[in-house]
């Protein structure tokens, strides 16, 4: 009975509205509707981006992945889970691309610290 009050409630929830609406990610291309010159750069250089390179495009999904959860995009992690997926990106490869992003973003935070110490001992002087 338990999992079954479990899996009503996950079922609700997904029910629910979202801020993030992943259907939204579909509309994405629609950017250039209020400007189009702009928007179409962006796709030019987005594109150019992910092309095959010194880095592969394989390579370059997983940074995606990575930089999309330390940028907190729910719309370009579903979009670059999908892209790993279909580049034969495991899901091994992209947890630890997710930890080395969050390892970064982390020693980013704490590094910042030393800011911190450096003014409180200006301050207190």
């Amino acid at each position: 009975m338990a999992l079954k009050a479990i899996s009503n409630q996950k079922t609700q929830n997904k029910m629910a509205n979202s801020y993030y609406d992943p259907a939204d990610l579909r509309k994405f291309g629609k950017i250039t509707e209020w400007s189009e010159d702009l928007g179409n750069k962006f796709f030019d250089y987005y594109g150019k981006v992910f092309e095959e390179g010194a880095l592969s495009a394989r390579e370059k999904s997983l940074i995606a992945l990575a930089v999309a959860h330390v940028v907190k995009c729910p719309y370009c992690i579903d979009a670059y889970t999908k892209d790993g997926l279909q580049r034969g990106i495991t899901k091994e490869e992209m947890m630890e691309a997710v930890h080395a992003g969050a390892a970064i973003e982390s020693g980013a935070t704490l590094v910042h610290g030393v800011q911190m110490m450096n003014k409180y001992n200006k301050l207190s002087m």
